[in-house]
C-alpha cells in the first residue's frame, strides 16, 4: 500500500511580509546590511523587502494574495511529486523533507530554520505571520500591494530607528522584535 500525503496551506506570503517588516530574521542581519557597518539603512531595508515581496509575488501582479500562495503550493507540491502521478508518496516527502533540512544546513540555519517556528518569532506557527500581514493590509482586501508593503516598511522603520539617525542599529533592531512579539502574543484569558 502506497502512503500518501497532502500539502496544507502555509502562510508563505504572510511569512515574507513578516521578514520585511521585521528588516531581518535573526542570523540574516549580515545578508540585509549590505556595506557591512553593523546596522540597517532605510535603502538597505527597502531592498530587502522589496527582494522579499517580488520572490512572493509569483505571478507577479503587484501584490501578495492567495493565487500567490496557491501558485507557490503546486510548485512546491510538483516539485515534491517527482514521479508526476499527483500525489505524494511517504518516500517522495521524506525525500523532500531531507533534501529541505540539507538546503538549511548548508545555509547555517540550523534544526529551526530561519522562522525560529513555534517560538513567537512573527512568522512563527503561533499567528504572527497572520497578524504582520493584517497590519500590512491596509484595505483589509486580504491582498497586499507594493504601497501597502512600502508603507508598512516606512511606518515600522520609523518606530525602529528611536534615535531617528536613519539607520536601524542591533539594539534597536532587537528591541522592536521583542517589542513585536510582545504585540503579537496571543491574548490570554484573565
Amino acid at each position: 500500500m502506497k502512503k500518501k500525503f497532502l500539502i496544507g496551506g502555509g502562510a508563505v506570503a504572510t511569512a515574507a511580509i513578516a521578514a520585511a517588516v521585521a528588516f531581518a530574521a535573526p542570523g540574516q542581519m549580515g545578508k540585509a546590511d549590505t556595506n557591512g557597518d553593523g546596522s540597517l539603512s532605510k535603502a538597505e531595508v527597502t531592498a530587502m523587502a522589496n527582494a522579499h515581496f517580488a520572490k512572493m509575488d509569483v505571478n507577479a501582479d503587484g501584490k501578495i494574495d492567495a493565487a500567490d500562495r496557491e501558485a507557490k503550493q503546486k510548485a512546491k507540491f510538483g516539485e515534491m511529486d517527482t514521479d508526476k502521478n499527483g500525489s505524494i508518496s511517504e518516500a517522495e516527502f521524506t525525500a523532500a523533507h531531507a533534501a529541505r533540512m540539507a538546503e538549511r544546513g548548508e545555509r547555517g540555519e540550523g534544526k529551526m530554520g530561519r522562522h525560529h517556528e513555534g517560538r513567537g518569532h512573527p512568522g512563527g506557527h503561533r499567528g504572527g505571520g497572520m497578524k504582520m500581514f493584517k497590519m500590512a493590509d491596509a484595505n483589509g482586501d486580504k491582498a497586499i500591494t507594493k504601497a501597502e508593503m512600502t508603507a508598512a516598511v516606512d511606518a515600522h522603520f520609523a518606530k525602529a530607528d528611536t534615535n531617528k539617525d536613519g539607520q536601524i542599529s542591533n539594539a534597536e533592531k532587537d528591541a522592536m522584535r521583542s517589542a513585536m512579539r510582545e504585540r503579537l502574543k496571543p491574548a490570554t484569558a484573565n
